[in-house]
């Protein structure tokens, strides 16, 4: 089994649900979600005046390589309502692979570890609470000091 960090976030609908939505359909059809960070409320990254996310990170315990986990998420994607209309714009249900263990990948359909979530709170904050030791394979920084580190103004705060 191996041990994948993801990331889930909504913005639209009843994102709570959704978020829980997620869980279930990844352990029916990925493996196991075995911890959960709390749910952060995260101010819209990429483009302003979108409605605030709820995010969450994820360890998942998956039997599945990194290129057949992508098309399992982007099929839960679809199925929870996921519609790819523009970058950043408002969205069902986002599942992102953060780290697959500790391998580095660049594959033309897949980054790991996710290329920009060193910049990002709305992934920091979720992360550095459920993982803060784990280290990032490229940046050799713990989640924790890339979260104290984070160049993003942006607000994370965690609801529940």
């Amino acid at each position: 089994m191996y041990s994948v960090y993801l990331l889930s976030g909504s913005n639209l609908g009843n994102r709570e649900a959704q978020l829980a939505a997620c869980i279930a359909a990844l352990d029916r059809q990925a493996g196991r979600v075995v911890r959960t960070s709390h749910l952060y409320e995260t101010e819209a990254w990429g483009r302003e005046g979108l409605p605030p996310h709820l995010n969450q990170a994820l360890l998942l315990h998956t039997s599945l390589e990194p290129e057949p986990l992508l098309d399992v998420i982007l099929r839960i994607e679809r199925e929870l309502g996921r519609v790819r209309r523009e970058q950043w714009g408002i969205r069902a249900i986002d599942i992102d692979i953060i780290y697959f263990e500790d391998r580095i990948l660049d594959l033309p359909r897949l980054v790991i570890p996710h290329p920009l979530m060193q910049q990002r709170n709305f992934v920091l904050y979720p992360l550095a609470e459920l993982a803060p030791g784990f280290v990032h394979p490229v940046l050799q920084k713990t989640n924790e000091t890339l979260r104290q580190e984070s160049p993003d103004k942006l607000r994370a705060e965690r609801i529940a």
